[in-house]
């Protein structure tokens, strides 16, 4: 965890702070001392998660982080993500689509403490034929969208999101678990043998873009896709140092193809990602056909948590 210095506090902070805005999600915790016009004065982040504060508390760890960013006391606290969940600090129930992104302010729960601290609910989609929860995507869809954005949105991850928003509305959403994919079949199947672990691939590699090219040939045929793989490699067709692009092709290529089958490509999409993953995306989402913005994720959850704010204190943070 930084000190002050490390975070960049600056002198004087605490009396120029008007919030404090955390992401707090299952490993991590990022927390933002925000000015009254929305600048960054300071920041901390750690490793205290939802699972490391299941045994040592949220709130221990939470004046831990308020004291490195030197916010003041009495600093008013706005948090989404998991600390909202059922195993989290307090339960923020999560609010059901379709729904205003605006609106997620009205769900905020606050916690019994001296200082006004509050937490932001998720979103479920209620549906028995497509149920679907988020908690923490739906502050970063706030901080990129307007009020009368209409489009798609997507967040890749560990389990990747595809938002569809009509004139600020959320309406319905997807997750697919594509990162988790990745994780489970490169180190506990048998194409362990058929990825190097290392770098991430290149999103202009041409293993990458094979795998695409045949997840959107075959999107219905990803099993048998991802045994050949395997068997192209023992058979001397392909390289096990080119596995991971493959396997990276045909995951995300096969969530595009389904996304696709459901939205259409020829629309305007806002890509919230970061680093290698998010390159992946944006090259695979621009060859599937899509008009592509992309944002940066954190900037995306510090925006929303600050437009929420203002909603809830009627400040302008």
């Amino acid at each position: 965890m930084r000190t002050n210095e490390e975070n960049g506090a600056r002198p004087a902070a605490a009396a120029r702070g008007a919030v404090v805005a955390v992401d707090w999600g299952t490993s991590s915790f990022r927390g933002w001392l925000l000015s009254a016009e929305g600048e960054v004065l300071a920041e901390s982040r750690g490793h205290e998660g939802m699972l490391h504060c299941s045994g040592t508390g949220f709130a221990p760890v939470l004046r831990d982080h308020l004291a490195r960013l030197g916010a003041g006391e009495g600093t008013q606290v706005l948090i989404c993500g998991m600390a909202g969940a059922r195993q989290g600090w307090v339960e923020a129930p999560y609010l059901k689509t379709p729904t205003r992104l605006d609106a997620l302010h009205e769900g905020a729960v606050r916690i019994d403490a001296a200082t006004d601290i509050r937490i932001l609910p998720g979103v479920a989609q209620a549906r028995a034929d497509r149920p679907d929860v988020m908690r923490g995507e739906e502050t970063q869809l706030l901080g990129v969208t307007e009020p009368d954005f209409t489009g798609l949105v997507c967040i890749p991850g560990t389990h990747s999101k595809w938002v569809r928003i009509e004139a600020g509305h959320l309406i319905e959403f997807s997750t697919y678990m594509t990162g988790e994919l990745f994780s489970v079949m490169s180190q506990h199947s048998i194409l362990v043998h058929a990825v190097e672990a290392g770098s991430p691939p290149s999103a202009e590699s041409q293993p990458f873009r094979d795998g695409l090219a045949m997840a959107r040939a075959a999107p219905t045929g990803l099993t048998a896709s991802l045994f050949r793989l395997r068997a192209g490699q023992l058979l001397g067709f392909e390289q096990r140092a080119d596995g991971a692009a493959r396997l990276s092709g045909l995951l995300i290529g096969t969530e595009i193809a389904d996304a696709v089958h459901r939205h259409g490509a020829q629309q305007m999409l806002r890509l919230i990602g970061a680093g290698a993953l998010g390159g992946l995306y944006e090259a695979a989402l621009r060859e599937a056909g899509f008009d592509v913005r992309v944002v940066d994720a954190e900037a995306a959850s510090r925006r929303g948590l600050a437009k929420a704010a203002i909603n809830i204190w009627g400040a302008k943070v």
